[in-house]
């Protein structure tokens, strides 16, 4: 398949018809200005529109708005998996060390505000209304020469005229699909990291490892430091291509950067990794992993050594404040507990690594008789190699799918692709409540059930367990 390239164009051109908003939003007309947008996440492959991925658009937003993306420091994160974690542990250790730290993430669960926060504090509604509405006055002029803008243009433009208002020390942005075109691919950070590289995303990023590495690298800037932890090789030779053509210096955590980890368990944190990384400005010695699972150990010291690489560039760090703010580091979405008994968990793994790596943290981390699996995922996944994983951990297993997701498997397609590989007990709840209903009936006092296999469907279980908690309120 051929990748997608900065130059395409929509197929077919229509008269873009730009309607001025209202000089200030409102909230919920702030909310329906970015639902009217084409949102990308939402949309099958096939269905993205021919030159959708392009950076003309939002660097002429940016130049509208007087360039608030250059008025703070920034840390830029991509990946596969784990990016997500590695930018709420960056976000965490700074605040703890005392710096005003802005973060913008994706997907949220519940709220849009949930991706553009302050420390722990999500932006206000009356902020986002007047983020959203300087960049709905500056889009006219801009859509008019490179046509309309997504949902995710604007909601990335108006994260960063937040921060700029905010006037935070540093701004932590999570690149939201790729990297090389990715709508954050604005920025020019302080340093760039690439978490792990999996496969996801093929038929708009590329069909290989090296290919989807290549559109990850795009985050490379020249001058800039890189790092990464280790990968495969293919991976990181097409790292190491990209970051020489650019011209910029690239580290791998446990390679070039020392790096340890080791399991324990005490009685204060239960099973956890604690983490050694040494360099010659840093020496951050023994600190536990805030987040549960394997993995987690070189997501932390990634986010470690790009602490160390802020610090190459002048950010004050004291080894007690990182400590104190990454003890306090969460990752919601990422098991999550909604309810305690039963207990029911979220966690948002949706390719089949990330529900292998989740299904050994909670065989690591947690105690239970059974596991029950609420399970619903995207068409374009690599279906049967999730359900595969899924029959190697859970016992019993309810497929359902999100509401009004153009993008979900049809829960009948997915028990029937599991019979063929499992005769373990299934059953289909038409919607997530549903879902949840049934795994709730069939679970134990001690039993566990696990919603997850994509953010929509973790996202719905949580916001119908919020619902129910404000009616009894």
């Amino acid at each position: 398949m051929s990748k997608p390239t900065q130059d395409q164009k929509p197929t077919t051109k229509r008269p873009v018809v730009v309607q001025t908003p209202p000089a200030r939003l409102s909230y919920d007309e702030a909310c329906a200005f970015l639902n009217a947008r084409t949102d990308v996440e939402k949309l099958r492959p096939t269905q993205v529109p021919g030159g959708t991925l392009r950076l003309d658009r939002m660097h002429a937003l940016m130049a509208a708005l007087d360039h608030p993306e250059n008025q703070t420091r920034l840390v830029h994160v991509a990946g596969s998996k784990g990016k997500g974690s590695v930018c709420e542990m960056v976000t965490a250790a700074l605040t703890g060390a005392g710096y005003a730290t802005g973060l913008y993430t994706s997907p949220h669960l519940v709220d849009v505000r949930e991706r553009i926060r302050v420390g722990s504090s999500i932006i206000s509604q009356d902020d986002f209304a007047a983020a959203v509405s300087d960049v709905a006055a500056a889009l006219p002029a801009v859509e008019r020469k490179h046509g309309p803008a997504t949902y995710f243009e604007a909601l990335t433009a108006s994260a960063f005229v937040y921060f700029a208002a905010q006037a935070v020390d540093v701004a932590v942005v999570e690149v939201g699909l790729g990297g090389r075109l990715d709508s954050t691919n604005v920025i020019t950070p302080d340093v760039a990291a690439v978490a792990a590289i999996q496969l996801e995303h093929t038929q708009i990023l590329g069909n290989t490892l090296e290919l989807i590495a290549r559109e990850k690298a795009g985050i490379f800037k020249p001058g800039v430091r890189a790092i990464t932890i280790p990968q495969t090789p293919e991976v990181m030779n097409a790292f190491r291509e990209v970051a020489a053509s650019v011209g910029c210096q690239l580290s791998v955590v446990g390679e070039d950067i020392e790096f340890t980890s080791r399991f324990e368990s005490s009685p204060e944190l239960g099973p956890h990794h604690k983490v050694c990384l040494y360099t010659p400005r840093s020496s951050f010695e023994h600190l536990p992993v805030p987040l549960k699972g394997e993995h987690q150990a070189y997501n932390c010291g990634l986010a470690l050594a790009i602490l160390d690489a802020l610090r190459e560039r002048g950010v004050v760090l004291s080894e007690l404040g990182v400590a104190r703010g990454l003890a306090a580091a969460s990752n919601p979405g990422r098991l999550e507990l909604i309810h305690p008994s039963p207990r029911i968990m979220i966690d948002g793994a949706h390719t089949h690594d990330s529900i292998h790596a989740l299904l050994r943290s909670i065989g690591s981390h947690l105690k239970y008789d059974n596991l029950i699996v609420v399970f619903g995922c995207s068409s374009d996944k690599n279906i049967p190699e999730m359900l595969a994983k899924l029959a190697q951990g859970a016992d019993k297993i309810v497929f359902t799918k999100a509401e009004g997701s153009s993008r979900a498997a049809e829960p009948r397609d997915l028990q029937r692709k599991f019979a063929e590989i499992s005769g373990k007990q299934t059953q289909i709840g038409a919607t997530v409540r549903d879902a949840i209903n049934i795994a709730h009936k069939a679970a134990q006092r001690d039993d566990l059930i696990m919603i997850t296999g994509s953010f929509y469907i973790a996202g719905e279980a949580k916001r119908l367990f919020l619902e129910k908690a404000s009616k009894k309120a």
